[in-house]
């Protein structure tokens, strides 16, 4: 597990660069913490940092659902928020994205444990202030070691 504490959303959108620029074809991403606790500006930064075109503005899908983006890799992100059973994440095409070889990155993804694929990594978020967040990420495998290469000194400044 590594974990880092930012104290504002601009050290937030950082480590999403960083986490970003590693990211893999295949990767599959769990964002989960309270409203307003970064997930989106983590993501943002995300996406920039896998080089998504910055006329493609990156936000938070709670009304679509779904949004994709083209990137290194192709960026599907999810947002399960207003989703009220299991068996709708199957109805926005969220199986077919996982086969597809791009990036896919979930807010509230941990709402369904039952429809994640074994092997993601899980980020979480925690709200210590009105600034700061301490951001934890894991694997559930080995296949995602590439994001725990980061200092999160660096990622922090």
């Amino acid at each position: 597990m590594s974990d880092i504490i930012t104290h504002d959303a601009e050290a937030t959108h950082k480590l999403g660069y960083l986490l970003g620029q590693r990211a893999q074809a295949g990767d599959v991403i769990v964002c989960a913490g309270a409203l307003g606790a970064g997930k989106t500006t983590l993501i943002q930064g995300f996406a920039a940092g896998l080089d998504v075109d910055e006329g493609q503005y990156v936000r938070s899908p709670t009304f679509t659902l779904m949004q994709i983006y083209r990137g290194r890799h192709p960026l599907y992100h999810f947002d399960f928020y207003r989703l009220a059973h299991a068996d709708e994440v199957w109805d926005i095409g969220f199986e077919d994205c996982l086969e597809t070889g791009g990036v896919v990155v979930m807010e509230w993804g941990d709402k369904f444990p039952s429809v994640l694929p074994a092997s993601r990594m899980e980020i979480r978020f925690e709200i210590i202030s009105a600034d700061q967040r301490r951001i934890a990420w894991t694997s559930t495998d080995d296949s995602h070691h590439h994001y725990h290469e980061i200092d999160p000194v660096t990622a922090a400044r």
